[in-house]
């Protein structure tokens, strides 16, 4: 086999000896490099040319990329803060950059030392540990939700008190984060809340007890979209129900006026049948 074609189908950077193990000499490792087939990260490893820079910056970190950083990259809800969330090999003694959020703490599952990234599993624990409740059970909610661990496969690990907390709380049912955290917000009310579920031929996001239902536009609710979202609100206010829209800014920026709608909606029974 070629060896830029292992280096791809390893993740696109692999350390040089799990190259030699794999039958290729240092004369071809040289070849490929000067080639500028691939190219060298740090001593000891080396990647094709577009990996992710995120898994790069990492390994020269001297760690693997995890937390809300490898969340984001496979696709899970997270919230940026604009820096590298990586978890470093205990044995490390150093962080090369000061622009990651190393963490430390022993993995939930066993690393890899040929690793580039954390298991998925190390990763949300670190991400119960890392954020804010709402945002943990957004990524874990995602990650049930995409079938990349199970909440059984969760629940077996020996996991710390935060992550099973979150877990405790996570459901397979909510379409996004924006959902998970408003379910987590509302969660004091004591009422029924069922996400996703099917009125008048549409999903709506959340039905809070009988008839108050509560939309969440996320950036596809433009155009086309927009306008059947308008018909089908108009829809179940003439079969009854109350609509509350409100979008992803008010959510994530003024989540107390929308909490206050939703009282003054609840206060005046309209959740009721």
């Amino acid at each position: 086999m070629d060896l830029t074609v292992h280096v791809r189908r390893a993740g696109g950077i692999v350390p040089t000896r799990a190259l030699r193990a794999a039958g290729f000499s240092d004369y071809h490792i040289r070849q490929s490099l000067d080639a500028r087939q691939i190219h060298r990260v740090r001593k000891g490893w080396v990647a094709v040319a577009d990996v992710d820079r995120g898994i790069v910056q990492a390994v020269r970190s001297h760690g693997v990329l995890s937390c809300i950083s490898e969340a984001a990259r496979v696709g899970l809800w997270t919230v940026a803060d604009g820096r590298l969330h990586i978890a470093v090999h205990s044995h490390t003694a150093r962080v090369a950059t000061s622009s990651c959020v190393a963490h430390w703490s022993a993995p939930t599952i066993p690393r890899d030392p040929d690793a580039a990234v954390d298991p998925i599993e190390n990763v949300l624990v670190l991400v119960a540990q890392c954020q804010s409740r709402e945002n943990a059970l957004a990524a874990w909610e995602a990650a049930f939700r995409r079938k990349l661990v199970t909440p059984q496969e969760m629940a077996r690990l020996p996991l710390p008190p935060r992550a099973r907390d979150v877990l405790a709380v996570a459901r397979l049912w909510a379409d996004s984060g924006l959902e998970s955290i408003t379910m987590e917000r509302l969660r004091w009310l004591k009422l029924r809340i069922v996400p996703q579920a099917w009125i008048a031929g549409h999903w709506v996001d959340l039905l809070i007890g009988d008839r108050l239902v509560l939309q969440i536009d996320g950036a596809q609710h433009v155009k086309d979209q927009r306008e059947k979202d308008i018909a089908h609100d108009a829809r179940l206010v003439l079969m009854g129900y109350t609509v509350i829209r409100v979008s992803y800014r008010q959510i994530m920026d003024d989540w107390p006026s929308v909490q206050h709608r939703i009282m003054q909606a609840v206060a005046q029974g309209l959740h009721v049948a």
